[in-house]
């Protein structure tokens, strides 16, 4: 989760996030050799009390500056066209979907491959929150998932327009009325990631936030018989 005065992203714990934060990297690089290249010459030109009418008047180095960052533009645009598709693309090889239904204000969760496993999940008051536990970020019902196991969210809402968020999965999805929207992602390490509603759903729009957990294979069979009992 995010620390206090953290200027960078979370730790990725999907493959799609560890790529966005490398896209980002990148990009940040790109960007950094342009500022220093245009701050040098600007420098120069101000400093420097010689001219050269080659410079002042010259077809060349105007096609030079104008083919260059054309060429630079291209080498930002696939790498974000294909982040783009990829998140985009919901493969056939999902193991495990899980609905979520967005409420006011509040989360519920369906297991679609387990029959009558559903649950909400509500923010933790802070009265009841036990050491370790974070504030505004904790719920009383945790959704779980199995690491190294692509899961397939369908992500509607009952009322107005939400929208399911974990930065450190890479996942951001609109949570609309009468509209099923889907993702997928694949938690590559065990722990428990945050998220919260980032769309202004309404007075008690911060919340709502979202809580998963995730577990290895086994144990993640284990919660599903002892929930399943319960419900």
């Amino acid at each position: 989760m995010a620390q206090w005065g953290q200027l960078g992203f979370q730790d990725g714990a999907s493959p799609m996030m560890e790529q966005l934060i490398f896209f980002h990297d990148h990009a940040l690089l790109v960007l950094l050799l342009i500022t220093t290249l245009v701050g040098y010459l600007t420098a120069s030109f101000m400093l420097s009390s010689l001219t050269s009418r080659y410079i002042l008047e010259q077809q060349t180095i105007e096609t030079i500056w104008t083919i260059l960052p054309a060429i630079i533009l291209v080498f930002l645009a696939l790498p974000s066209l294909r982040l783009l598709y990829l998140l985009d693309e919901v493969g056939m090889s999902c193991l495990l979907t899980i609905k979520a239904t967005g409420n006011q204000w509040y989360w519920g969760y369906e297991y679609s491959d387990f029959k009558g496993m559903e649950f909400d999940s509500y923010m933790l008051p802070e009265d009841t929150l036990e050491a370790g536990q974070y504030r505004l970020l904790e719920v009383d019902r945790r959704m779980v998932v199995p690491t190294k196991t692509d899961v397939r969210m369908l992500i509607t809402s009952n009322d107005v327009i939400h929208s399911w968020a974990v930065p450190s999965l890479g996942v951001k999805v609109d949570a609309i009325p009468g509209r099923l929207n889907q993702t997928s992602f694949m938690a590559t390490n065990e722990g428990v990631f945050y998220g919260q509603c980032s769309e202004i759903c309404g007075t008690n729009h911060s919340f709502m936030p979202i809580t998963i957990e995730a577990i290895n294979v086994d144990d993640f069979s284990q919660w599903v018989m002892l929930t399943t009992q319960e419900n």
